[in-house]
């Protein structure tokens, strides 16, 4: 990363996901007064450093106006940090808008409808992004199936974003943190 301004610097703790039980990545949630930083209270590509080590993520939103950042095992060995720690973080908006990972079941219904894919392969990161977790805000098998449906048909019709979709988790509440395992 090359050297830059940080908008956000601040200290947080690591902690360890409840769910999975099993979990190689931790999570922490930013301070209220560093996430107010943001330029957004969904989802924000940022570009950064925790305890000196570079990396580029997206901060998801808490469902509560702040974010949380999901630390992979690999990031969290490099800076030599557990669950229990409190990290250093330093934060810019992302050079480059990291690219989503396209769920499976929504990459095959993408590519059985030509119109929807190439509307998917024109819109901006962000709006995938919103797309996706919409779909992951379903709370049942059905409900997904459906809004994959709803979403190719969308698409395939020009539409470009989700309307009336809460990205930040605040009014719909599908959207949160994941809860931090109790101390044992």
């Amino acid at each position: 990363m090359a050297a830059r301004a940080f908008a956000v610097r601040c200290k947080a703790a690591l902690l360890k996901p409840a769910n999975p039980k099993n979990a190689s990545w931790r999570f922490l949630r930013l301070p209220q007064a560093a996430s107010a930083k943001l330029p957004s209270r969904g989802m924000v590509g940022v570009d950064g450093t925790l305890d000196g080590h570079a990396f580029t993520a997206m901060l998801e939103p808490d469902g509560e106006g702040g974010h949380w950042l999901k630390v992979p095992r690999a990031l969290r060995e490099a800076a030599g940090v557990e669950a229990g720690d409190s990290v250093m973080l330093e934060l810019a908006p992302a050079a480059k808008e990291p690219e989503p990972v396209v769920p499976p079941d929504l990459r095959k219904a993408l590519a059985d409808a030509p119109a929807a894919l190439a509307q998917w392969k024109a819109i901006t990161p962000a709006a995938r992004r919103d797309f996706i977790k919409w779909l992951g805000t379903a709370k049942q098998a059905d409900t997904r199936a459906r809004r994959i449906r709803n979403a190719c048909d969308m698409l395939a019709a020009g539409k470009r974003r989700i309307c009336c979709f809460d990205r930040s988790g605040i009014y719909g509440k599908g959207i949160c943190a994941p809860d931090a395992a109790s101390e044992e």
